[in-house]
């Protein structure tokens, strides 16, 4: 028979796995990827007030699927692997599309000649193809989660740390944009800057096969 999983104290559980966890989603929440490029990206072309609708998609998306994939969506991916193809080679396309709207994206002058930052719906379903959203979620569980816990309510837990933390990682982000936009005065600079953009965009895509 298999021995009995110990039960933890409250304090152990604070130290062993929500310090940890917390720590954890901070630092891969806020460095680059993805999400983080393209808030960037948004705002210096758009600018903050236009870039919210997009920060809050990521936000409430990004925790949702951790309380998705805390509920079991997680297993349905080491199931079936052919889903974790699709996904790869979908988001891969997606995001070269994305690099590529970047790329051509205009200033805020000329904002509603060249395109729209993301909405609130595009933004939280970016993050069903996002690699970077996918690893983050699958790893927090792998790493932090207690066998002996109920799911709903560490899903829950683990979705509104992610949660409490997206939205200022975000403001940062777009805040950094938006002053980058407000520095960039030429045409041509924030060309430029648009086209580096787009690069770390498609280079993340060696996170889908790499």
């Amino acid at each position: 028979m298999m021995a009995p999983i110990p039960t933890r104290t409250p304090t152990r559980y604070i130290l062993e796995t929500l310090i940890p966890l917390f720590m954890f989603a901070v630092s891969s929440t806020m460095t680059p990827g993805p999400n983080n490029v393209m808030l960037l990206a948004s705002g210096a072309n758009f600018g903050i007030r236009a870039t919210v609708p997009h920060m809050l998609g990521i936000s409430v998306g990004f925790p949702f699927m951790v309380f998705a994939v805390g509920l079991g969506l997680g297993a349905v991916f080491e199931q079936l692997p052919i889903l974790h193809e699709i996904l790869r080679w979908a988001g891969g396309a997606y995001l070269l599309w994305l690099a590529w709207k970047i790329a051509g994206a205009a200033g805020m002058g000329e904002a509603e000649k060249r395109g729209r930052p993301f909405t609130f719906l595009q933004a939280a379903g970016f993050q069903w193809v996002n690699p970077k959203a996918w690893i983050m979620a699958i790893s927090a569980f792998s790493v932090y989660s207690t066998p002996d816990a109920a799911p709903l309510p560490q899903a829950l837990l683990f979705g509104g740390i992610f949660c409490a933390i997206s939205f200022p990682s975000c403001g940062m982000w777009t805040g950094l944009g938006s002053v980058i936009g407000r520095v960039l005065k030429s045409a041509r600079a924030l060309r430029m800057f648009n086209i580096f953009m787009a690069a770390l965009l498609a280079a993340s895509i060696l996170l889908l096969f790499v």
